[in-house]
């Protein structure tokens, strides 16, 4: 094809030496139920071949001897088990239990480190715990907090960036990561695998530095059409962003460059798609830690309509809640007790009866009844409903379902607690 022969002509080999004593670099983890750990990486120099012992170098330079058991290959998503395999391939391996990014293999005869590569600190936080609603273990297989202690331990082996702590409550675990994506990937891959949980909102890890405290800053760059660039630099001035560069690419385009607090981004994203269209592109990547920008960033104007009973959702209900805001619900839909099913269109929360049905009587209709017209239901993504919650609620995440909650489910639990705060 035209793009595979461009790709040939104009793209270098890569520079390595083939005939050296052998040297790759973890740049990547893996794991399997059946194999265990799997490092992936690129050979720098030399060959390796299965069954080969090799020398292990870790970050602090410390040194211990493996072999390596089975080497793969990639064809398109596929791992391929190949008997060798020489400098310049990027490889997947087994044999080696406790390997990690950055580690060099070499040759134990030259044993020679590769520079140690950079993992960027978590930045976002999040408090992954038991799901306590009424629903719980309706879908999922896996609900207790061992299963789910079990399972952020063994991503830990695996997926460097990402840090995990257990909390006051046994059933509570901070899971702190990259970013809102990598954290939403995380909870979404768990779902799949049969996992319930509760998630809560997005918190920025603030930092003391030089007895001054301090948030982390992105570095942020934006792509967009000339027509959208007053709407976004509107929407980033408001979440504490500082424009340092402005690139017109002549052609109708223009590229952004921001410094802005994460805390800013959180929510930005389905923003940002919904204001140019799904024509912007956006990039991020983790700058410094500074001085905290006073006040509040991006925080949910609107209250949210509460559920009082537990049921079947019915239309003669949802119809006459509609004046009320956007539902997320439509008829049939269970709900229960503190649960949230729509945006009040009002800043106060409004506890509501999702479950009331039409009075019934004796006395006969003059006409009709009439046709009861429902607005679509919102039916938000996980990460939608992360950026959506406030404080007091979270996302009760399971293998069929993404429900919204309020923390405490009884409405004079929630009165009381918003007694204490104030």
């Amino acid at each position: 094809t035209p793009l595979f022969e461009t790709i040939i002509k104009h793209v270098s080999a890569p520079a390595v030496d083939p005939d050296g004593p052998f040297q790759m670099q973890v740049s990547s983890l893996d794991y399997s139920s059946y194999v265990g750990l799997i490092g992936i990486g690129r050979i720098q120099r030399g060959r390796v071949k299965t069954n080969t012992p090799v020398t292990v170098i870790d970050r602090e330079g410390k040194r211990r001897q493996g072999r390596v058991l089975q080497i793969l290959g990639f064809q398109g998503l596929e791992r391929i088990e190949f008997s060798e395999a020489s400098a310049g391939d990027i490889i997947a391996f087994t044999g080696l239990d406790q390997v990690g990014i950055s580690d060099t293999l070499c040759d134990p005869a030259c044993p020679e480190a590769l520079p140690a590569l950079t993992v960027d600190e978590p930045t976002i936080s999040m408090v992954f715990q038991v799901n306590d609603s009424p629903f719980a273990g309706r879908e999922g297989k896996y609900i207790t907090s061992r299963q789910l202690r079990a399972r952020l331990m063994k991503e830990l082996s695996y997926n460097v960036a990402l840090r995990v702590e257990d909390t006051d409550d046994p059933d509570k675990f901070r899971v702190s990561g990259r970013g809102e994506l990598h954290l939403s990937i995380l909870v979404e891959t768990m779902r799949r695998e049969g996992y319930e949980m509760a998630i809560s909102r997005p918190e920025v890890i603030m930092r003391e530095i030089d007895g001054e405290i301090c948030e982390p800053f992105e570095s942020l760059t934006v792509d967009i059409e000339e027509q959208h660039q007053g709407a976004v630099m509107e929407r980033l001035g408001a979440r504490r962003g500082d424009l340092r560069d402005m690139q017109p690419d002549g052609k109708g385009r223009v590229r952004l460059d921001y410094i802005i607090p994460a805390r800013g981004l959180i929510g930005f994203q389905t923003e940002y798609l919904t204001v140019t269209s799904g024509t912007g592109l956006i990039y991020h990547v983790f700058d410094h830690y500074g001085p905290q920008k006073k006040g509040t960033i991006a925080n949910r104007i609107n209250g949210a309509l509460i559920a009082n009973a537990t049921g079947k959702a019915l239309a003669y209900a949802l119809f006459n809640l509609q004046e009320r805001g956007r539902l997320f619900i439509g008829h049939g839909d269970e709900v229960y007790e503190g649960m949230v099913i729509g945006l009040h269109s009002r800043d106060n929360d409004l506890t509501v009866n999702p479950l009331r049905a039409k009075q019934l009587t004796n006395i006969r209709a003059a006409g009709t009844d009439e046709n009861l017209i429902l607005t679509p239901a919102i039916r938000m993504t996980l990460e939608q409903a992360l950026e959506f919650i406030d404080d007091d609620e979270l996302v009760e995440v399971t293998p069929a379902s993404i429900r919204l909650r309020k923390k405490f489910l009884l409405e004079h639990d929630r009165r009381r607690a918003s007694r204490k705060s104030a």
